[in-house]
This record gives C-alpha cells, structure tokens and sequence, in this order.
C-alpha cells in the first residue's frame, strides 16, 4: 500500500506520537509499503525532504504555534497532489488531523485515525478545545473509517469516543525490543528512581511534581535514594526550584534530553522507572514505562496508564491511583528495599507489544 502519515512533527522532534509514526512506519517499511511522512519542519533542519529508515519524509515550513500544532499552510496543496491509498493522521493535533480528513473526504481515500487523547485545556484554551470538539473533531471522527485507540479504558475517559465504537479498534503502542532489552554489562545504581517525558506545559501531567514529593517523603526512609529526571522543556527550571523547595536539590539529577541511542542504558541503570500521570484525559499509553519493561527495570505507574493491567497480570511493578504522594512514596520505599513479592521475568511482559506485532495489528486495519 502507499501510505500517508500526517503527524503535526516527525524525527528528530521528540515526543510520544512522533516516536509512534516513526517506529509505526519503519515497520510497515520494512513489510513492503510505501510509507511518507508530511509534517513541519521542527526542529527546523535543512532538509525538507529526506529518507530516514526508508520511509519518506517532506517537511513544510510553519507560520506559527496554536497550543501545540504547527501551522503550515501549505499542507492541504501538498495533501491534494499526494498518490495514496490510506492516510492516517493523529490527534490531539488540530490542524494536520483536519486537513487530512478533509482531502481524503474529496479525493474519496480512507482515513485512519488514531486517537492518542483528547483535546483539552485551560483558561481561554478550555473553551476554543470545546468549540473544536463540537465541531471539526466531529468532524474527523465522522469521516474515519476505522478509529485507533491504544487502551480499551478510553473509551470509559473521554466523552469523543462512545458514538463511534462501531469503528473503534484497540491497539496498544508497541516497543522496539530489539533496541530497548536487559544490558548485562550495565549495574544498576543503587536506591535510583527514574522519570522520563518532555518538562513543558503540555506534560505536566505526567505528574513530575508528584513524584518529588513523594521523593521528600522516601528520604526520610532512605537517604540515599536518587531521582533522575531524563527530559528537558520550558518547565525545567520550575522543577528544579521545587526540588530545592522540597530540600532534596542533592538526590534529584536532571539529565537533560536523552539521545535514542542513550535510552536503553538509562533505563538499565535504574533500580525502578516511574510514571505518575494524573489525566485521565491526556494520558493516552505511557510508552516510557513499556520502554523501561523491555529493559527489565520494574516500573510504578498510575492506572491511568495503558500498560497498567499487564503489569498488574505479570507482577512486573506497581500500579497507584493518582495524585497521592504518600502512596508513591511506600511503593517506592517498598521496591527499592526489596520487600515487594519477586519480579518475574519482566523483559517478557514487553515483548507483546513489540512494534513487529503491533504493525501487523495497524496493517490489518488498513485492510
């Protein structure tokens, strides 16, 4: 097939759906398709087209940001002079995901989407989401001809989701496991913690904030315990004040971005990875903590998270409710002292959602 992706950024951007188009098309690649990627141009790199891992990818030149969609007005041209079977586009991104179905609507393609969450907001932002979604986004969903979500929980979340189940299909976010595995070679640090995501308003729900928290109140149980923060944003500095407030400046370590090819021995170092997301609304997987599964780290998330019954069915970590420090602090306290029941063998528990599987699942339905 010849497939059309249209995420709002694509690689080198780092972020969850960018990371999913790119692993979703390398495989597909790899299994014969046709695969082009149309996005902005961000970071802004001098080549607007390139191949990367076979896939192809032409990036176009954006006016501006609303919220956290590039515009680029030369996106619906391009999409109408494009040969295509399917094209799948990607939403909370406005903007890229409306286009897309507005020209497969007139060029009579089908369109596949995958609804990583809902779109939302706050102050003046929470009445233009409310607008949106009362009209284009119905828009898009309407026109769908099969819509992906990436846990069957969301359809009980989002209020978008329940008139159109009839088209609805579950397939989780898959894992590179043959990147992403058990490095031998590296030891874990002693009494580490690790948290993983962009550090900007957009993310803040993947609740950084909690997790300090509960770090100050872990201390007091084990003085040694280290956080190590992997991610940089516009809220860095606000974090790395509230570990100063909170006087555990000494046990928390920001990283900064961390490289693919880094990724692996990050989270091979660590002695747990964790994930409190406090949105039930925006949190649409947490591929991060299916990354540290696959590199045999247990992991401590909320059951927001996509992967929290498979990690409840394996006894490969912890899952919690949101919002609620003290509770992170004892389950930290308890893994990393090593009273919590033995860990099976937890690299296993990830290899179900490789990307492999999980493209063939995407492919049968283009099909």
């Amino acid at each position: 097939m010849k497939i059309l992706q249209t995420p709002v950024r694509f690689k080198p951007y780092i972020g969850g759906v960018e990371n999913y188009v790119y692993e979703l098309s390398k495989q597909l690649v790899r299994q014969g398709h046709e695969v082009k990627v149309i996005c902005a141009n961000e970071p802004t790199t001098s080549n607007a087209r390139e191949q990367i891992d076979g896939i192809e990818v032409n990036r176009l030149k954006y006016i501006g940001k609303i919220a956290n969609t590039n515009i680029t007005l030369l996106l619906p041209l391009r999409l109408l002079s494009e040969e295509f079977d399917v094209i799948h586009t990607h939403l909370p991104t406005p903007w890229s995901a409306d286009w897309s179905a507005i020209i497969s609507f007139l060029r009579r393609k089908k369109l596949i989407v995958t609804y990583h969450n809902d779109i939302v907001g706050k102050g003046v932002s929470k009445y233009i989401a409310r607008f949106y979604n009362q009209t284009m986004l119905k828009f898009i969903m309407g026109r769908a001809h099969k819509i992906i979500i990436t846990q069957a929980k969301y359809l009980d979340y989002s209020p978008h989701l329940k008139k159109y189940k009839d088209k609805i299909v579950v397939i989780p976010v898959g894992v590179d496991t043959k990147r992403l595995k058990p490095m031998k070679k590296i030891k874990k640090s002693n009494n580490t913690v690790g948290f993983l995501s962009v550090l900007d308003e957009y993310h803040r729900y993947k609740g950084l904030d909690y997790l300090l928290k509960a770090i100050a109140l872990a201390k007091e149980k084990i003085p040694g315990i280290k956080l190590v923060v992997g991610g940089s944003g516009a809220l860095l500095l606000e974090y790395k004040k509230m570990a100063k407030d909170l006087g555990i400046e000494e046990n928390v370590k920001f990283l900064g971005f961390i490289a693919d090819e880094r990724l692996a021995e990050f989270y091979n170092k660590l002695d747990v990875f964790v994930l409190p997301s406090t949105s039930y609304e925006q949190e649409g997987f947490g591929i991060v903590a299916l990354e540290a599964l696959a590199c045999g780290t247990p992991v401590i998330i909320t059951d927001i998270t996509g992967i929290s019954k498979e990690i409840k069915k394996n006894s490969v970590g912890i899952v919690i409710k949101p919002k609620d420090e003290r509770v992170l602090a004892k389950m930290m306290i308890k893994l990393l002292s090593g009273k919590s029941k033995t860990m099976r063998d937890i690299p296993n528990a990830a290899l179900k959602y490789s990307w492999c599987n999980i493209s063939t699942k995407i492919q049968e339905a283009y099909d």
